[in-house]
């Protein structure tokens, strides 16, 4: 990390830190206090709290590196989004993919009722992995024998969700890179399924469990698509960190609940289907340069997220002043000692956390490669 980055992520990583553990403790008093008593009482407090927490890397993502997400969907299926329950299925292809949908919802009001399936180890992830906890997102191990009930207990967690929300799933199980992509072509080719260019082989256990549970209270599958431009460098935490923009496009279909098959292997065979058409949509993507066959919408770029950071600034600037006067903390050797000590400490955990979101590091290929290859890339 080079010292123009180090420069922002200190003082980022100060604020962020903070006001996440404020956030935290927030959220841990009501779920203490308030959900054994009411849990959509509980659900209503923490959309609102999470959001404060949220809203600062939508910020930025809008203000502070100006990426433009460009969304690209039918009027009829813009007009649902964000007045529904969604399962949302998407192509893994960059670092900040669960940031660009977070991107959306802000824009259509449901950010705070996000949810996603996640590895289990973010859960352990400082700050932002607790909140998601808090917050309901559903942490699995990537072993079925484990994960088949904690999918059942975390869907039927949700049938009495009071308000729209989104549950996003990446169903491929890991994030792009050309090593895991080649693997996934040596697979498909020795089993004659179609080859993938775009995407990975998709793993659908997890997809199926998820309609067959929750087909009655969602009313739709919103199929994702997301693309970079050639001209584009691909947007990763730390170039967003550093100020640095990019293009991130967004091409986005709805599929009614009541367009799937009723037996697992139908609904298994859809969602492969439908990751080779995503396939044939990017690789005419990657020739044509845009998503031709449906109009861009307006997002905006709200302010929101610019106010919530500055109101945030403001709390931990004076809370800082105000602990420093009264501590005395400057005034000795040890007290700059600890300070020192701090600054690192947030520096590396704030390394920690632009590392863990890098694709690099996510799911070995040779993991993906091991026998039982069928297990480890279709999870049929």
């Amino acid at each position: 990390m080079g010292i123009p980055a180090v420069l922002v992520v200190v003082p980022v990583g100060i604020l962020f830190i903070l006001s996440g553990l404020l956030v935290n403790l927030i959220q841990a008093v009501f779920f203490i206090l308030v959900r054994p008593l009411s849990k959509n009482m509980y659900r209503k407090i923490n959309k609102v709290v999470a959001e404060l927490l949220w809203l600062e890397l939508i910020c930025l993502v809008d203000w502070w590196a100006g990426v433009k997400i460009e969304l690209y969907t039918d009027s009829e299926t813009f007009q649902l989004m964000g007045k529904e329950h969604a399962l949302f299925i998407c192509n893994h292809r960059s670092d900040i993919d669960w940031l660009v949908g977070w991107v959306l919802a802000q824009r259509l009001d449901c950010l705070g009722s996000t949810l996603a399936i996640m590895k289990k180890a973010v859960k352990s992830l400082p700050v932002i992995g607790w909140s998601m906890w808090f917050s309901g997102y559903v942490f699995v191990e990537r072993n079925w024998a484990k994960d088949e009930s904690t999918l059942k207990s975390g869907f039927r967690q949700l049938e009495d969700f009071p308000f729209p929300f989104w549950l996003a799933l990446f169903v491929e199980g890991t994030r792009f890179t050309e090593a895991k992509l080649f693997a996934a072509q040596k697979y498909a080719a020795s089993k004659g399924l179609p080859v993938p260019r775009n995407v990975l082989i998709p793993r659908t256990k997890g997809f199926v469990s998820a309609v067959s549970h929750m087909r009655s209270f969602v009313p739709a599958i919103y199929d994702c698509t997301v693309a970079v431009p050639k001209d584009q460098p691909p947007p990763t935490m730390l170039r967003i960190l550093r100020g640095k923009s990019s293009v991130v496009k967004v091409h986005i279909r709805r599929h009614s609940m009541l367009e799937l098959p009723e037996t697992a292997d139908g609904i298994s065979q859809w969602c492969k289907d439908a990751f080779v058409t995503k396939d044939a949509l990017l690789e005419k993507y990657s020739y044509k340069g845009s998503f031709s066959d449906l109009q861009k919408k307006d997002i905006g770029r709200p302010k929101k997220s610019l106010f919530v950071v500055i109101c945030w600034l403001c709390l931990i600037v004076y809370g800082l002043v105000k602990f420093f006067q009264w501590s005395s903390l400057l005034s000795s050797l040890e007290g700059i000692a600890f300070l020192v000590i701090f600054l690192v400490l947030v520096t590396f955990l704030m390394h920690f956390l632009i590392q863990s979101s890098e694709s690099e590091r996510s799911t070995p290929v040779n993991i993906l490669t091991q026998v039982p290859v069928e297990e480890q890339l279709l999870q049929k």
